[in-house]
């Protein structure tokens, strides 16, 4: 580590990024471009002293929600998210210790045989080592999204923020991709977000953040810097808290 964690606004930061995210523009399964670059973010952030724990969407393999919506039963279509997150974790993973970052993969669902475990007490010991913990498959229960699980591990993990990194550079009144109008965020309080109704994480992870005073910056991961710069306590993107 090259950084000192006392000049860091957030000396530890969980990371959340949606499945689609890996893809590209392909919008589907991996983007090894991406991936690259997404890794070289984290890593950059790593080398600043952070510690840095992972939530990836699955979205970019499968969504359970969309399962459900054609028929399939709930819980089967939520268990194959699940799985779906636990291919990416591993996919990063794979990039980073490529890349001289160690990085361990935790799951809500036991498959020792490719990751280990979610435990809270071994998480924490990552930490002190320096090493890169991605949290996969989700809370391990049907019907909770990677957004509340991002928010449950960014507590259990005494997280100083939540970053959300998406495609869109924070939070809108409208999807600012289909309404150009739409009037930009550079703050707001989680109160507001769950009165208009705002797209920014869902109503059990907003309310989890919310009730342990955990604040959360939405920006875009495809502008190069950018989490650095909100570890680093700069303006970017949306501040909600």
């Amino acid at each position: 580590m090259t950084g000192s964690v006392s000049t860091l606004a957030y000396p530890r930061i969980l990371l959340k990024i949606s499945g689609e995210a890996l893809a590209g523009d392909q919008r589907f399964g991996f983007d090894t471009e991406t991936i690259n670059r997404v890794a070289d973010e984290i890593i950059g952030v790593v080398e600043m002293g952070t510690s840095v724990g992972l939530v990836i969407g699955g979205g970019n393999i499968i969504r359970g929600s969309q399962l459900a919506q054609l028929g399939m039963d709930r819980v089967s279509a939520d268990y194959m998210g699940m799985l779906g997150t636990v291919i990416n974790a591993l996919a990063v993973q794979d990039n980073l210790e490529r890349k001289g970052v160690a990085t361990r993969v935790m799951t809500a669902i036991r498959m020792e045989e490719v990751a280990e475990p979610y435990i809270r007490r071994r998480a924490l010991r990552h930490f002190e080592k320096g090493r890169v913990v991605i949290f996969a498959a989700g809370t391990g229960n049907p019907y909770f999204s990677t957004d509340t699980a991002a928010a449950l591990r960014a507590i259990q993990i005494k997280a100083n923020v939540i970053i959300k990194a998406t495609s869109v550079d924070g939070v809108y009144s409208a999807d600012p991709k289909k309404q150009a109008d739409a009037t930009f965020y550079p703050e707001i309080s989680y109160r507001d977000v769950m009165l208009a109704d705002l797209k920014v994480m869902d109503q059990t992870a907003v309310t989890l953040c919310r009730e342990n005073n955990l604040p959360l910056i939405v920006l875009n991961i495809h502008r190069p810097g950018a989490i650095a710069s909100a570890v680093r306590g700069e303006r970017v993107g949306t501040l909600v808290r």
